[in-house]
């Protein structure tokens, strides 16, 4: 059985083999026929540059030809006819003077114009560096009115800050000043209300009175915290909230005298204060106890 199994895989292991070889031949194939396509399809156009290379090698050939014909005829000294007159005359020597001097006056008219030109060249570069002169100058007189004018602006700004603060200040003081006439002429209304009322044996209003028992508390309150001012500043003064207890007490025994010994480290015990949570416990019943 272990035979045959491994023959079996070895089997398609092979055909395995067989398959993929198969596919890469197809493949090739494949590739083949198209490449075959490719060139039926090139191959009119081959043939009419086949023709058209002929043409133009026969072409090549002959301009060979014609060229080494001119070089044979040009090289050779017998041939007259390989030389070619352009035509025309050689002037005189009378020609050639007159021309000479013409074109000596030509120079000369040349050199003068030049040196015109040069006057003028020297002239202009004159003008301009005083123009750029007299321009570095203004540049310089201009930075400092800049200068100048941004100074001034800056001061302008900070005058009329400051005027825009002291127009903000008279209006405060006037709308104080507007207060304290209205708060003067309500005193002196009250004033003579009250005097009147006086003059005809009757008391004064009740704000009047309110305003007495604040002005008392006032006194009252200043009073007690001059108080408590000078008491805080006595030597071994402590300022606490809590409530006094006692550190000493006097003996109850005929022996000693009945002066005060302080408790030392352990005072009594006193229970403090239920705290505000102690509502949300209920009280607890007490059971009567039964003998």
């Amino acid at each position: 059985i272990n035979l045959q199994e491994m023959l079996c895989r070895n089997g398609d292991i092979e055909m395995q083999d067989m398959e993929e070889k198969i596919r890469f031949l197809k493949l090739k194939v494949a590739e083949k026929k198209k490449l075959i396509k490719l060139w039926l399809k090139v191959l009119p156009k081959k043939n009419a540059l086949d023709a058209h290379l002929v043409v133009l090698q026969i072409q090549y050939s002959q301009c060979k030809d014609r060229i080494k014909r001119m070089e044979e005829i040009f090289a050779d000294p017998a041939n007259e006819s390989r030389k070619r007159d352009l035509g025309g005359k050689d002037p005189s020597g009378p020609e050639l003077l007159k021309k000479i001097e013409q074109l000596e006056v030509e120079l000369v008219q040349k050199e003068e114009k030049l040196l015109e030109t040069d006057f003028l060249h020297e002239h202009v570069s004159r003008l301009t560096d005083r123009i750029r002169a007299t321009a570095e100058s203004g540049k310089q007189d201009t930075l400092l009115l800049a200068k100048r004018t941004n100074e001034l602006q800056r001061k302008i700004k900070a005058r009329t800050q400051e005027m825009m603060a002291l127009v903000a200040e008279l209006s405060m003081k006037q709308a104080l000043t507007i207060k304290l006439q209205q708060e003067m002429r309500d005193k002196e209304q009250f004033f003579m209300t009250v005097s009147s009322r006086i003059d005809r044996g009757l008391p004064p209003p009740k704000e009047t009175e309110n305003e007495w028992l604040k002005v008392l508390r006032n006194e009252k309150m200043q009073k007690e915290a001059a108080e408590a001012r000078e008491e805080a500043a006595a030597p071994g003064f402590v300022h606490t909230t809590a409530e006094q207890r006692p550190t000493a007490y006097v003996p109850q025994d005929s022996y000693g005298l009945p002066l005060p010994r302080p408790y030392g480290a352990h005072p009594p015990f006193k229970p403090s204060q239920p705290s505000s949570h102690m509502r949300h416990f209920r009280k607890p019943t007490v059971k009567p106890i039964e003998i």
